[in-house]
């Protein structure tokens, strides 16, 4: 059978806006079964308008999971992520080992500048060095069959072998090994309880607790860091979709601003421009209007500043004046009349009249030259 012989989609929202669907069908006519689908940006409307669709989804939806993969390729993923899990347990437990060892033998070294330290002590951190350096380098040298070129040096494994610390010294260092990584594993554990809860009355009085105490509150860290581990990736999950909603939100507000701007043109063109022309034809006649009042304020102050200024006795006074002007005027205006008519009359005589003036202002030029000398002769006498 192709689709499911019953079946319904719902459109599920989440409380950030996140639409999904919900697949909802009957299988074999009996138990209902439900499927929630990927996010995806559909509507009711489009569902109803699309009912092939509907019934795709449906039948999609028996061979996928809620993340959009199929089954079987989703069963692979979970295995593969399981064993990755499993890899990386047991890669880590290697390497919390191997650093402890080292910090042990590192405590070791800046040790040896105290002068205290006791045979066991150094009996202790040289075999377990030994061991430690014995065993890595064997490990660098691998199978014999595997290697293609000479070894490094012509050491074989056997060669390395032979530097191992005696048995009897390596079943008492391990014995002991066992109580020292113990001891540092609970002072870490404390360590990052602590940091993760400095305010607990554990860390600031860390030797009113038993140690019952102690290894209970660190056995339940690993359950609370689970768990805010959970909540960290919770809230990313939540922030990423919405992000996804901002997004969708802002490209909608993005489209209503672009229509309400839109619409604001069309009104600042129907309205606006119609009336502009009528408006300016107003500010017009207003400033007209306004200006012909200031010219005739001003032609206002004027005369009442000639009137303030002249009086009548002024006025009189400026009269009489003016008469007297005229008169003045009138008797220079005759006398160069007059005189206009006696150049004119010797202006008839030509050339001969020209010699006799230069002649007669040469002539008087001189005997004002001599009346001048006459006095000055005059004056040295006196």
């Amino acid at each position: 059978m192709l689709f499911p012989p019953v079946g319904q989609i719902r459109i599920t929202r989440k409380a950030d806006g996140i639409r999904g669907f919900l697949l909802i069908w009957r299988r074999d006519g009996n138990t209902p079964t439900s499927k929630q689908l990927p996010p995806c940006n559909l509507s009711e409307e489009d569902l109803l308008q699309n009912p092939h669709f509907s019934k795709l989804l449906l039948s999609v939806s028996q061979h996928m999971d809620e993340s959009g993969l199929s089954l079987t390729l989703a069963k692979e993923q979970a295995q593969a992520w399981k064993e990755v899990r499993l890899h990386k347990t047991t890669w880590l437990r290697s390497e919390i080992l191997q650093r402890v060892i080292q910090e042990l033998l590192v405590d070791y070294y800046v040790k040896t500048q105290d002068r205290n330290l006791t045979s066991e002590d150094k009996k202790f951190h040289e075999t377990l060095e030994q061991r430690l350096l014995v065993t890595e380098l064997t490990q660098l040298l691998g199978p014999s069959q595997e290697r293609e070129v000479p070894p490094l040096l012509g050491l074989e494994k056997v060669d390395l072998l032979e530097l191992m610390p005696p048995s009897e010294d390596f079943m008492w260092m391990r014995a002991r090994l066992l109580l020292e990584v113990e001891e540092q594993l609970k002072k870490k554990c404390f360590t990052l309880l602590c940091y993760h809860n400095p305010s607990s009355a554990l860390c600031l009085c860390p030797d009113s607790d038993s140690e019952t105490l102690k290894a209970a509150k660190v056995w339940n860290l690993a359950e609370v860091l689970v768990g805010e581990k959970q909540q960290c990736q919770d809230a990313k999950s939540q922030q990423k979709e919405q992000m996804v909603l901002l997004e969708k939100k802002s490209a909608t507000y993005s489209q209503v601003l672009l229509r309400c701007l839109a619409l604001l043109q069309r009104l600042l063109q129907e309205h606006r421009l119609k009336t502009q022309s009528e408006l300016d034809r107003i500010n017009a006649q207003y400033l007209e209007v306004k200006c012909s009042a200031m010219i005739l304020k001003l032609r206002m102050e004027e005369l009442k500043i000639l009137s303030d200024t002249y009086t009548d006795e002024k006025v009189e006074v400026h009269r009489l004046i003016r008469d007297r002007l005229e008169g003045a005027i009138h008797l220079q205006e005759q006398d160069m009349e007059k005189s206009r008519q006696v150049l004119n009359a010797y202006e008839v005589l030509g050339e001969e009249f020209d010699r006799l003036v230069k002649e007669y202002t040469q002539l008087k030029q001189a005997t004002e030259n001599k009346r001048w000398a006459l006095q000055e002769f005059n004056k040295a006498c006196c």
